[in-house]
């Protein structure tokens, strides 16, 4: 069962600073110029802590220096910036357990649409996949891990949020928060005008970089909270975002269960009856981390495509590609100027899982051959064979182009671009040899592929938009 808590967050004093200038995007998502620009926006930006930079003379982390030396690095300064802004009351802490109503309201990129994307804030308990509790969709890298890990142990927080999805056709997490006549009746799933709603006003709200404005509500009432937590407990969780931070958070959850010799996972009691007024806390503070769960069958998701690019491959030849590529999918030239947003509208017109490839000698639209690709695609589990950026990655970059995903990790031959016309620029400018645009995966696709223990190919999701970081913090002293 999906067990979750409310939690006493640190959170900025609005009084202090201008919560535009301090919250930021995910670590993974900030350039090295978004991470300047927040470093010059104020001296309390979250970026000092989540994305510090590297300065001459740094050291390891910690448990790879020899006894007795002392580490000077990104993590400690960022635990030193977290200690002082605490002291000096940057960072409040919450007096009442409480869990947050978190919207976006967002225009879809490359449209005039409006979107509402509602959910909350909560700690979620942290269980291992073989659990069958908590699901991932993609792949991670040791590399990014051991960052967040010397991160997270350096400052004992959790300052950023994992999207967690879940599913409740009967919207109740979003009727308990957001009030009994913010329903759904006949709102489509990627539609919700940001009027339909009938709540409170915030008691935060920000508009990002990107016009996105996020809204927050503090709620604390015991009875509320309980059955919000209650309405959760059988729900099986799906990482949209944020598969680094869980893994590492698992893992430190491990370590900490070891050291303290307490059960990560003890079964709870069936019987066991609890006042209304009584709140539920992890067993030990590691044991939970921070998450945003959103319900998958509510509206307001978007899922936006990664493209595909791909460079320094020798001897390329387009020409040569589309010859071997007509043996597996039905190609149809297009117009060679063409631009970004003109070949997706084209893409998005096109039957099933056909993809666009843009080359330096003309672009092609490609649909697949189902009797031709299926042998390739034989050896991928079932559910994956029905995504096109797995045929993708499959039939072309694999066998048409030599790029396994071995070979992708260790050469880094493709970049994966969202905005359509940065990716035929690159190949328009000679810098890539070839752009593979793609139609996004479904909410469904990822539910099938993550509830039947199976991964995409990296980079396959890019949901809009991210959730903020520097809302609220879990501080685990």
């Amino acid at each position: 069962m999906a067990r979750i808590y409310p939690f006493r967050a640190l959170r900025y004093d609005t009084s202090r600073v201008r919560m535009e200038d301090v919250v930021t995007q995910p670590y993974d998502k900030i350039s090295p110029e978004m991470q300047q620009r927040y470093y010059e926006q104020s001296p309390y930006n979250l970026i000092r802590i989540i994305l510090g930079k590297h300065e001459p003379g740094d050291t390891e982390p910690q448990e790879f220096l020899p006894a007795g030396q002392q580490a000077h690095n990104v993590y400690t300064r960022a635990a030193e910036y977290l200690r002082d802004w605490r002291a000096d009351g940057i960072f409040a802490q919450e007096s009442d357990p409480a869990l947050f109503g978190y919207s976006q309201t967002y225009t879809v990129p490359n449209s005039t649409e409006v979107r509402e994307r509602r959910g909350f804030i909560a700690l979620g308990h942290l269980y291992d996949y073989a659990d069958k509790v908590v699901y991932r969709h993609e792949q991670t890298f040791p590399k990014h891990k051991s960052d967040r890990m010397a991160l997270f142990k350096a400052t004992r927080a959790y300052c950023e949020q994992v999207y967690m999805l879940y599913s409740d056709p009967g919207f109740t997490a979003e009727k308990l928060i957001f009030g009994s006549k913010s329903n759904y009746d006949g709102a489509s799933r990627d539609g919700l005008s940001p009027e339909n709603k009938d709540t409170r006003p915030a008691d935060l709200a920000i508009t990002d970089e990107y016009g996105v404005i996020h809204r927050v509500w503090k709620i604390t009432d015991p009875s509320l909270i309980n059955l919000l937590l209650t309405a959760m407990a059988d729900k099986k969780l799906i990482i949209a975002d944020g598969h680094h931070r869980y893994e590492t958070s698992v893992a430190y959850a491990k370590e900490r269960s070891a050291q303290l010799k307490l059960p990560l996972n003890e079964p709870l009691d069936p019987e066991e009856k609890v006042s209304p007024s009584h709140l539920p806390t992890p067993p030990f503070p590691e044991a939970a981390m921070m998450m945003t769960f959103v319900n998958m069958d509510a509206p307001g998701i978007t899922i936006l495509p990664t493209h595909r690019v791909v460079f320094g491959l020798e001897g390329f030849s387009s020409p040569d590609f589309i010859t071997k590529a007509s043996e597996y999918y039905s190609v149809e030239e297009l117009a060679d100027s063409a631009s970004g947003p003109d070949l997706i509208q084209r893409l998005d017109k096109s039957p099933g899982d056909s993809f666009i490839a843009a080359t330096g000698d003309g672009n092609y639209l490609l649909t697949p051959q189902p009797d031709a690709i299926a042998p390739l695609m034989q050896d991928l589990p079932v559910k994956q064979r029905q995504l096109g950026v797995a045929q993708l990655h499959t039939v072309v970059l694999d066998h048409l182009l030599g790029l396994d995903p071995d070979t992708i990790t260790r050469l880094g031959k493709v970049r994966y671009i969202r905005d359509a016309q940065e990716a035929v620029a690159l190949v328009d400018s000679g810098d890539a040899d070839i752009a593979f645009l793609i139609k996004p995966i479904t909410l469904d696709q990822l539910r099938d592929v993550s509830l039947a223990g199976d991964v995409m190919p990296q980079k396959s999701t890019d949901f809009y938009p991210k959730l903020l970081s520097g809302l609220a913090i879990y501080a685990l002293d």
